[in-house]
């Protein structure tokens, strides 16, 4: 029994050891501060060395020119300023970029307390929170403050304002370039009706599990689809459609009988114009989370999540969220969970 029990201990430490290895800081930098010592250390390690063999013999066999290893590692110009305001080497920039060269015309103006996608409707229309016309209007006009940067600038300026507050933030920004707040990730479309039903089918169930569900509650109003062909936020019903069903119908998909329930309430409200695109895109980060976590089904954590991911609202941050706390813990406190 001894003997079990310390094997389990020093599988544990093994498993807490290689992940905190994953983060950039103090001695746990290199891969192999995640080996832990024990009988299986010495196999360990030759599988390290093989693997770095053959990912050197790969590169020989596959190499990168210089102009494509140049436009790898090369930062925009933007996000180099920024960052190299506060750090002491500024050479040391992001390595996972998207591609830099983005359409004049989707540079708009943003604010980081409005939302910043596009949010689509139910009919097809497309709005933004601002445009030539609002942004420069009177905020007793429009009911909006005016935008402070644009959809070019705002990550950049949020990874400076980081950086400044807290400097321990910098290798963690610099390692793992944000795509979600990028000009290209703030240029996707989001229909919140979608992506709010879409978050209470998540629940609770695997992501295969909920992909399976989503599609078929899909084909309840459109019949089998194909996906090469029809995309599903084309075939996704309206609040209108759902909300003409009644439960047992909806169950169909293979939803419980809960979480039925508030997909047709939640349609109900957007049917009824209680939401919208329209207030989403005007209300304030404190409007959105009110109004949201009303809805039945829909809780703090999933309410920030969709300000965050699918509105991109940049002044919010799931502090109840376990991964969350344990993250910034690792990273900033050198403490792990």
């Amino acid at each position: 029994m001894t003997a079990q029990r310390t094997l389990r201990s020093n599988t544990s430490l093994n498993h807490c050891t290689a992940a905190v290895s994953r983060f950039p800081h103090g001695d746990h930098s290199s891969e192999e501060n995640s080996l832990a010592e024990g009988p299986t250390a010495a196999t360990a390690i030759r599988t390290l060395a093989k693997k770095k063999e053959k990912r050197l013999h790969k590169s020989k066999e596959n190499p990168v020119s210089p102009l494509a290893k140049r436009a790898r590692i090369e930062t925009p110009k933007l996000q180099q300023k920024a960052l190299s305001k506060y750090s002491q080497d500024g050479s040391q920039m992001p390595t996972h970029l998207p591609n830099s060269e983005v359409e004049l015309s989707s540079n708009r103006p943003a604010e980081p307390h409005r939302t910043n996608a596009p949010q689509t409707t139910p009919k097809g229309s497309r709005l933004v929170t601002y445009n030539k016309e609002t942004a420069d209007a009177s905020p007793s006009k429009t009911g909006l403050p005016r935008p402070t940067t644009t959809t070019s600038h705002i990550l950049d300026e949020a990874c400076a304002h980081l950086v400044k507050m807290e400097p321990k933030l910098q290798p963690l920004i610099e390692k793992h370039y944000c795509r979600v707040f990028c000009p290209e990730g703030l240029a996707e479309e989001c229909d919140p009706f979608r992506s709010l039903c879409s978050s209470i089918m998540a629940q609770q169930v695997s992501g295969a599990a909920a992909s399976s569900i989503k599609r078929k509650f899909v084909e309840l109003f459109s019949g089998p689809f194909d996906e090469e062909k029809v995309e599903e936020a084309v075939a996704f019903p309206t609040p209108t459609q759902v909300a003409a069903c009644d439960v047992a119908f909806l169950r169909q998909a293979g939803l419980s009988q809960r979480k039925a329930e508030y997909i047709k309430g939640l349609a109900d409200k957007f049917a009824s114009g209680a939401l919208s695109a329209a207030m989403l895109i005007n209300a304030s980060d404190e409007e959105v989370l009110e109004k949201l976590t009303a809805v039945r089904g829909l809780g703090k954590w999933s309410v920030e999540m969709f300000a965050c991911f699918g509105l991109k609202r940049m002044d919010i941050i799931s502090t109840g969220d376990l991964g969350v706390r344990t993250c910034l813990s690792a990273v900033i406190f050198h403490v792990w969970y």
